[in-house]
């Protein structure tokens, strides 16, 4: 394998013949190689937050008509780093009464459950962490421990405001987990594996152009997993003070704030994963170094229309947050992954594109029909001028007599 074809796996091999040459055997090099390898990828996520929260704030103080961070170095590079040490020296204070093991395991699992994320995703031909033959349930599985992570901090932080956000966090991300994981059932069902490595070498096409509905509502359902704006009703600071985390300080409240920004970052790129094709592109299957520029590129890409959501939407009421999941998204995708299974059966021995063809056109007809209904259903009828009377102020109506029955 050559340095410049794929320099990442070069360097794995060349570590695992160094260490196979002191007399480690290949069990023992493997062994080691995975250990150094989930280190420097844990590593080089933690410090990429650094450069995602400069890059966040910076064009969302575009977006609203902003300068962002501009003072701390060229263009406010360093802010995040001085916003960093900040965090790092500032007094670590724990609040009598909490839970000691729930309150300081909250933040580590916030983050955890981010990272693991990027152990089953292939970021080129030949670089991943490990191929599962369940990766999407992985997935799954994994992103739960978020949530878990914030039902701890609620919980263990002894303070009512905590545990009414971590309440919402609960009413809010179980409840997206539904329409997320009926829409990512779609490329389980065009590939015939949950393997993410499976999932993208079989999108040719990409599965957002055979199933732009399902991209759509696992657009809108990665966001809302997230917790950030329009969905960050467990975060509320107007509401509830500052949510499930108002109890933290110092670093652990720092962390939340890492898996906030890395989760958004993973969500991007399992979008791109399981609907644009991952590293796929001209010329990736021979030089893997170009899938992982393909994998970068597309995962900015959708990074930046999440960040564009954010920047430019209002909060969503509660009420409003649950109906969209529960009479919206969800009814939507499970006709989604009806009529694509059923399309896919009856044009199974057909020609590839007349059923790429024929599944975009079902799709396309589901997302006009639900636009039409979610526009009849939002429409009030507002009362005319003049069809209803004011009264008219006179000295017999400005004052409420006791005992007359009027309400005021």
């Amino acid at each position: 394998m050559s340095f410049w074809r794929d320099p990442i796996i070069f360097i794995i091999e060349w570590a695992k013949g160094l260490l196979a040459g002191i007399g480690w055997g290949p069990g023992w090099a493997t062994t080691v190689g995975f250990v150094i390898g989930a280190f420097v990828l844990a590593a080089g996520a933690m410090f990429f937050v650094v450069f995602l929260i400069w890059y966040e704030r910076k064009l969302i103080g575009r977006l609203q008509d902003r300068f962002g961070p501009n003072r701390v170095g060229p263009w406010g590079l360093f802010q995040p780093i001085a916003d960093m040490l900040k965090i790092f020296t500032k007094e670590l204070i724990t609040p009598s009464g909490v839970d000691w093991i729930a309150y300081n395991l909250a933040p580590v699992l916030s983050v955890a459950a981010v990272l693991m994320m990027w152990a089953v995703t292939p970021f080129s031909k030949t670089f991943f962490g490990v191929n599962i033959s369940v990766g999407i349930l992985f997935l799954i599985a994994v992103g739960g421990l978020g949530e878990v992570g914030i039902i701890l901090a609620g919980w263990g932080s002894n303070n009512k405001y905590a545990l009414v956000g971590a309440l919402r966090a609960v009413a809010q991300l179980c409840s997206y987990e539904v329409p997320f994981v009926i829409s990512a059932l779609v490329p389980v069902m065009l590939t015939g594996s949950m393997s993410l490595v499976d999932i993208v070498e079989a999108q040719n096409p990409w599965y957002i152009l055979v199933a732009p509905a399902a991209a759509l509502i696992f657009f809108i359902a990665s966001v809302a997993e997230t917790g950030r704006a329009p969905f960050d009703l467990a975060e509320a600071e107007s509401e509830i003070v500052a949510g499930y985390n108002v109890e933290y300080s110092g670093l652990k409240f720092g962390m939340f704030f890492v898996g906030e920004f890395l989760h958004a970052f993973t969500a991007s790129f399992i979008f791109v994963t399981v609907f644009l094709g991952g590293w796929r592109g001209p010329g990736a299957d021979q030089i893997p170094v170009l899938g992982l520029v393909y994998f970068m590129i597309k995962t900015f890409i959708v990074y930046f229309a999440l960040i564009l959501f954010r920047g430019t939407n209002p909060r969503f009421r509660i009420d409003q947050m649950m109906d969209l999941n529960w009479k919206v998204l969800t009814p939507l995708s499970l006709v989604v992954i009806m009529v694509i299974a059923l399309v896919d059966r009856l044009f199974a021995s057909s020609a590839d594109w007349l059923r790429t063809v024929i599944l975009l056109a079902a799709n396309l007809v589901i997302l006009v029909v639900a636009e039409r209904l979610i526009r009849r259903g939002v429409k009030t009828t507002r009362p005319e001028v003049g069809s209803r009377q004011r009264p008219v102020a006179s000295p017999d109506n400005l004052f409420i007599q006791p005992g007359s029955g009027a309400k005021g």
